[in-house]
């Protein structure tokens, strides 16, 4: 795991070495173990390098090839990549170093943009073809690492993350109006769009060329190279067999990923999605390290009383045999990190991302690679009750219609002209609702049962929940110079999810009285449905009473939740006044400071839970005060 930047002058005038330094030094975090740069010309490429397979100097980057045409900056890790290195040696490649690096190389040399769909595992790259004078960027199928570019006159860059190109010091910063929009609707962005014009995100399974040899407007050119495919098979379904087969995949899924020359550890919440994958790796590991987050509930109430998981994380250490650490959040603690966590978030996203840097803090103190269960309830179902909403429609613009309404997270459209007051004639023209349908531009499935319309919900939560779940996770462990793998997003467990039936995953599909959930209420929402409808993920939780505790798949399995509504009423209180209620916080340049106030009073009053909204004003003004 590393970072990766570089830049070409487009109009042919030289890199600056200096400025190339200045960009790999502000992702020195992702890489602390070495750092390298390579130029020639107008062309430069950095990297930093966090060693994890073959320490030695032979994996330092930017790496070039032995023919001296091809220059690679990558950053991840390629899981089969000893069974792609014999191939290349089959037809004559020959390699000096271990790593998965060089294979990415020669894959790349040898297959050019096929050897994407070669790589079983998590990418983002750089990769210039001296001869040709083309720049090839890549990110992997389901967007685990992150890569921005951008061009702002005839500079292009690139990165593993945006304060490599903010480094530049020519980069003009300016705040993107309609990007905002779309978060305070979404709580996340669907589109490429990040909150700083002129800055975009590769979108996930896609590749980019430029070429120098063409230099025209609008010359990078992407192409989509992998997409999810939901659906139902024609076949008969023997439950056995997809029972034997998910096993299989699950096994084979977390083994792969145990390969590394540092120590790895593992996340482990006390649920059963970290509590299968600990159980499988320990198989491998005795003694492996095992880190759970908890939360101090002395001023929680309610629901929150149940968030702290560490009891049922210790239980899972006792089975397992794991050298398990801990930590326990304040309050406090998310006002004392809110500064560094929205430097390094660089835009927030999904959720309430704060226990996530702390965790993976903690587990940087001991490990450089931890497992993670991300992907598991995305892939096999762990939301029904928002697959519910939208599971008998008319047509497509129907289904389109009830799952928008859902969506919108924060704040809905009744709100959003007033909040956005200052700026609306900046940002009127965005519709959200077609920036959601527009998700599934490439989904063409048949929509004819209430099993095509989840598998199209499967589809979307997929492409921007999880998307953004990992744009999150990836942040704020390379924060702390930590990798994440996530075995759920193994290529062979991935194609099995799309293709396992519906009436596997769910079990109430004929439900005339659905249980409606909010998802703007604190709590673990999958425990509360699960215990009302016993639904949601039922393959996974059969095959995982092989390895855990029938009590814990069947238990309420909490979410990585801190107690925020109570605390935000409480003990932070002063904290969100301070913060959001002083007429000079930044956020009041684009936002109607009265009708964000009416908003925030509405939860501190105990009238309406806000607790996502008063997050994410408090995410943005962070990140403004330090971006902007």
């Amino acid at each position: 795991m590393c970072g990766i930047t570089g830049i070409i002058e487009l109009d042919g005038s030289p890199v600056s070495p200096v400025v190339l330094k200045k960009m790999t030094d502000a992702i020195a975090h992702r890489g602390p173990d070495c750092e390298g740069h390579w130029i020639e010309c107008n062309v430069g490429l950095g990297h930093r390098r966090l060693s994890i397979i073959d320490l030695s100097p032979a994996g330092h980057q930017p790496m070039i090839s032995a023919d001296h045409r091809y220059v690679l900056s990558y950053n991840g890790e390629i899981y089969n990549f000893r069974e792609l290195r014999s191939e290349l040696e089959a037809k004559g490649y020959w390699f000096r170093s271990k790593t998965d690096s060089e294979v990415v190389l020669y894959a790349l040399a040898q297959w050019g943009a096929d050897a994407l769909l070669k790589f079983n595992g998590m990418f983002a790259l750089a990769f210039w073809d001296r001869k040709e004078k083309t720049l090839f960027l890549a990110r992997d199928r389901y967007g685990i690492k992150p890569l921005y570019y951008s061009q702002q006159g005839n500079t292009f860059a690139f990165g593993s993350e945006q304060k490599a190109i903010l480094a530049r010091p020519e980069f003009k910063r300016k705040l993107n109006k309609p990007a905002l929009l779309e978060y305070f609707t979404f709580q996340n962005i669907f589109t490429d769009q990040t909150l700083l014009e002129d800055i975009h995100l590769l979108p996930a399974g896609h590749h980019a060329t430029l070429n120098l040899n063409n230099l025209k407007p609008n010359n990078l050119k992407l192409k989509t190279y992998y997409d999810y495919r939901f659906r139902e098979l024609d076949h008969p379904v023997d439950k056995r067999e997809y029972l034997e087969e998910l096993d299989c995949l699950f096994r084979q899924a977390v083994n792969r990923q145990l390969v590394s020359d540092v120590e790895v550890g593992a996340y482990l919440s006390g649920g059963m999605d970290s509590g299968s994958i600990t159980a499988i790796a320990a198989q491998s590991f005795p003694n492996l390290k095992t880190f759970t987050c908890g939360f101090d509930l002395s001023s929680a109430s309610g629901i929150e009383l149940s968030f702290d998981e560490r009891t049922k994380a210790e239980a899972m250490s006792a089975r397992f045999k794991t050298e398990h650490y801990e930590m326990v959040l304040k309050a406090g603690d998310m006002e004392r990190c809110l500064p560094k966590l929205a430097w390094h978030l660089e835009e927030p996203r999904v959720g309430q991302s704060y226990p996530n840097y702390y965790v993976a803090q903690l587990a940087s103190k001991f490990v450089k690679v931890v497992l993670s269960g991300s992907g598991g309830d995305e892939l096999f179902g762990g939301y029904p009750w928002r697959y519910y909403r939208a599971v008998i429609n008319q047509d497509f613009e129907h289904y389109i219609d009830q799952y928008y309404l859902y969506w919108q997270r924060l704040v809905d459209n009744r709100y959003l002209k007033q909040i956005f007051a200052p700026v609306w004639s900046e940002v009127q023209h965005v519709w959200t609702r077609d920036i959601f349908r527009d998700v599934f531009a490439t989904h063409d499935n048949a929509l004819e049962c209430p099993e095509d319309y989840i598998n199209h919900s499967l589809y979307f939560e997929a492409k921007t929940f999880l998307h953004g779940l990992f744009v999150v996770e990836d942040k704020l462990s390379m924060a702390h110079s930590l990798e994440t793998r996530v075995p759920f997003m193994d290529n062979d467990l991935v194609d099995f999810a799309m293709s396992c039936p519906i009436n596997l995953k769910l079990n109430n599909l004929t439900l005339n009285n659905l249980v409606r959930i909010n998802e703007n209420e604190p709590g673990d929402k999958q425990s509360q449905f699960f215990q009302k409808t016993n639904d949601g993920k039922q393959i996974l939780r059969d095959m995982m009473t092989r390895y855990i505790p029938e009590d814990i798949t069947k238990a309420e399995k909490q979410g990585f939740s801190s107690p925020d509504a109570s605390w935000f009423k409480g003990e932070s209180i002063e904290f969100v006044r301070r913060t959001l209620l002083d007429s000079h916080a930044q956020i009041y340049d684009v936002m109607d400071r009265k009708v964000v106030r009416s908003l925030i009073e509405q939860h501190l009053g105990g009238k309406q839970n806000r607790r996502l909204l008063i997050w994410s004003l408090l995410n943005v003004e962070a990140w403004m005060k330090d971006c902007l």
